[in-house]
């Protein structure tokens, strides 16, 4: 069972591409399904960690910082990674994207917070390569630039959104930050909507099935499976399962869109799988109460240590 819940969790996750590009085909804007995602999801999670009693015995400072997290790092990284979407391939940005937990374990071992080891050093070796042959596309004129760039933004975005907020919430229960995070980046993205006239409601009403799909299925629903997979098998087990999450976007992009890549694109793709399969096997399992995981499109990167970047 814990097994199948995260499956379906990175299910979930990876089919968001796919559903955000449905809904810009709908005629929403980048700032409308990033506030539809956020303000949906926010206020089902607020229900679902109240019923819970989750928020029970935190103190301010953990809300303010829950909420700043998503107001600041994780607005920014989904704006990069909605914003990229718009320009280049889903297929692309989830296999760019997906870099960043070797960019975590990296600035991990720069902080001193983590110990280089010879396991390390070659996942590192393997994903740069594997991203250098992702982006090699851009340079041959065969995707555009700036997605790409965009895309890396995301990731990179997302690497120092975790390794600070390791250290911010690392005693905040995962499903209340969750919570604050989804509301934090709502508020951020109705500010930007409201005062930039980027969010127009005037779109087919197909599209408000994609962008509530967005933020039920691919937000809510796969944190919650996530939280009960992981609290059945573990954060290291978790990590690798989690590893489908491209592998869904890359299938279901080809299935809908017709999506496909070169070769270069598929080798970088597959070492970039690689690499973090090479950091998360035989690592030995902690507590998962002090050591949950992050996954590529979970709303709050699920506090404390990111087990996807440990080995």
């Amino acid at each position: 069972m814990g097994t199948a819940l995260c499956l379906l969790s990175a299910v979930g996750f990876g089919v968001m591409a796919v559903f955000g590009k449905l809904s810009y085909d709908a005629g929403a804007s980048v700032d409308m399904v990033l506030l539809a995602r956020f303000g949906i999801a926010g206020a089902v999670l607020l229900a679902v960690a109240a019923a819970r009693h989750a928020f029970r015995g935190l103190t301010v400072r953990p809300v303010v910082t829950g909420l700043a997290m998503g107001a600041i790092g994780y607005a920014l990284q989904a704006g990069f990674y909605f914003a990229a979407l718009t320009r280049v391939d889903a297929s692309l940005v989830a296999l760019i994207l997906y870099v960043y937990p070797v960019l975590v374990m990296a600035g991990a071992i720069a902080l001193r917070r983590e110990r280089a080891s010879v396991r390390r050093c070659v996942a590192l070796v393997v994903a740069l390569t594997g991203i250098v042959l992702v982006l090699a596309g851009a340079s041959a004129g065969q995707i555009d630039a700036l997605g790409a760039l965009l895309a890396l933004g995301s990731a990179l975005t997302y690497t120092v959104y975790i390794l600070v907020g390791d250290r911010l919430t690392a005693d905040v229960p995962a499903l209340p930050l969750s919570a604050l995070v989804c509301c934090g980046a709502f508020g951020t993205f109705l500010i930007i909507g409201t005062t930039g006239h980027t969010v127009d409601l005037a779109i087919a009403p197909v599209g408000w099935l994609w962008l509530t799909a967005i933020a039920l299925i691919s937000t809510v629903a796969a944190v919650l499976c996530f939280f009960a997979g992981l609290a059945r098998v573990g954060p290291s087990k978790a990590a690798i399962l989690s590893i489908l999450e491209p592998v869904v976007t890359v299938g279901s992009a080809a299935l809908v869109f017709g999506e496909s890549m070169g070769p270069a694109q598929w080798c970088g793709g597959l070492l970039v799988l690689g690499a973090v399969v090479i950091v998360q096997w035989k690592r030995r399992s902690r507590p998962v109460a002090t050591d949950p995981v992050t996954t590529a499109n979970g709303p709050a990167a699920i506090p404390a240590r990111c087990a996807a970047a440990e080995g």
